[in-house]
């Protein structure tokens, strides 16, 4: 496996991962409170699927080496 194979699979992991995160805030309606205000849900939506969308691209370039 080359160098940038590789790096392209953890990069695409993490984003998955993130995605992940954003998901499960949403499934659990976790409160993210910052500076004494809280943020509202509808980011974690955008957010999670701007970080799958960016998982797979990552994971499609990687098996296409």
């Amino acid at each position: 496996m080359s160098s940038p194979n590789t790096g392209l699979r953890i990069a695409g992991t993490i984003f998955g991962l993130f995605a992940l995160v954003h998901l499960w805030r949403l499934a659990a309606s976790a409160e993210v409170v910052v500076g004494g205000h809280t943020l509202p849900m509808w980011p974690s939506a955008l957010f999670a699927l701007i970080a799958l969308g960016l998982s797979l691209w990552m994971w499609r370039l990687a098996s296409r080496r």
